[in-house]
């Protein structure tokens, strides 16, 4: 960052939001395992005492940005058919974890039980017992719509296009003449492609779970 940027910043008082800002610059440039308190003070171009008396800890910091995160989540109102409603929220949920993509590893094994994140819990939860699903369904149903979740971001974000590859690789030429499908296959499987097989994804699984409910409610 330009230095004059840090001397603006630094140049009043230090504020958590300041300091969540930079923190999230500097996770998106160095990546989780590479961040630490004395790069996010020489980002700041302060001491890192100065941090540690908004932030104990890095961990403190870490549940600051989780709740910033998780506190942005828009809960659709009752005005929504509970399908809508249930869309809306996950998509929001994938839309604030993949904002700040270095940090998104973190946030989706977090266990949210900070009270930010208990309350948006309990919400999203309180949105599959409207859709009349009792209790029991929406606990497992929230959970298999938080594996969904989970999996689609850390793939977009951390996953496929950024994991280990084989030392071993195919040329394309090799890769068309004796895998012809995963060769065509791979035109969807770009950035270009996340939105569009996120979504299908997301209405098999709500068709199904409309099917469970009706099912349970038929007995």
């Amino acid at each position: 960052m330009d230095i004059s940027v840090k001397k603006k910043r630094t140049r009043g008082r230090l504020s958590r939001e300041m300091i969540e800002d930079a923190a999230f610059e500097v996770i998106e440039r160095e990546g989780l395992s590479g961040f630490s308190m004395r790069k996010l003070a020489a980002e700041l171009g302060c001491e890192a005492m100065s941090i540690y008396h908004h932030f104990p800890s890095q961990a403190h910091l870490y549940e600051a940005l989780v709740d910033r995160q998780i506190s942005s989540i828009k809960i659709p109102d009752d005005g929504m058919r509970w399908r809508q409603r249930i869309h809306v929220a996950v998509k929001e949920y994938r839309r604030v974890a993949t904002e700040h993509p270095a940090f998104a590893p973190f946030i989706v094994v977090y266990r949210m039980n900070s009270p930010t994140c208990l309350a948006k819990l309990n919400d999203v939860i309180g949105l599959f017992e409207a859709g009349g699903f009792g209790l029991e369904l929406s606990a497992r149903l929230f959970r298999a719509t938080s594996y969904y979740l989970m999996g689609a971001i850390l793939d977009e974000t951390a996953g496929y296009a950024k994991g280990p590859s084989a030392v071993t690789t195919v040329s394309d030429e090799a890769l068309a003449r004796d895998f012809p499908g995963v060769m065509a296959a791979g035109a969807y499987f770009g950035t270009a492609g996340f939105d569009k097989t996120f979504d299908i994804g997301l209405d098999m699984l709500l068709d199904e779970m409309e099917r469970i409910r009706d099912g349970a409610n038929a007995r």
